[in-house]
């Protein structure tokens, strides 16, 4: 058995986006995301197969979905459910700390 620490930095770098598997299995997959300013790419969406909850540790993004107008602001704490499918964007992350999401991806 190993410890591990959602909020380590070990071996990040500030120019990346980091995309880590804490577990995995048939049906679902736990993802943590560490983010350091980015954004999803002008034009693109995000679509994706399988549901999606999202909670955010650290940090502070936006979110949008294209059904939607406004963007949404996520703080520390907030959390939001994505459904398969629904197209929706990063619009930004915070530039001055890293933003940490912990992701659940899962098929009902």
């Amino acid at each position: 058995m190993k410890i591990e620490n959602i909020f380590s930095e070990n071996g990040i770098l500030d120019s990346h986006e980091i995309f880590e598997i804490l577990l995995k299995a048939d049906n679902f997959k736990l993802e943590r995301i560490i983010s350091s300013g980015q954004s999803t790419p002008e034009g693109e969406w995000l679509c994706q197969e399988w549901d999606e909850g999202v909670i955010l540790l650290s940090g502070k993004a936006g979110l949008s979905f294209e059904d939607e107008e406004c963007i949404l602001d996520l703080f520390p704490g907030d959390y939001i459910h994505i459904p398969a499918n629904m197209r929706h964007r990063v619009e930004w992350t915070d530039q001055s700390q890293k933003t940490v999401w912990l992701a659940l991806h899962y098929k009902e």
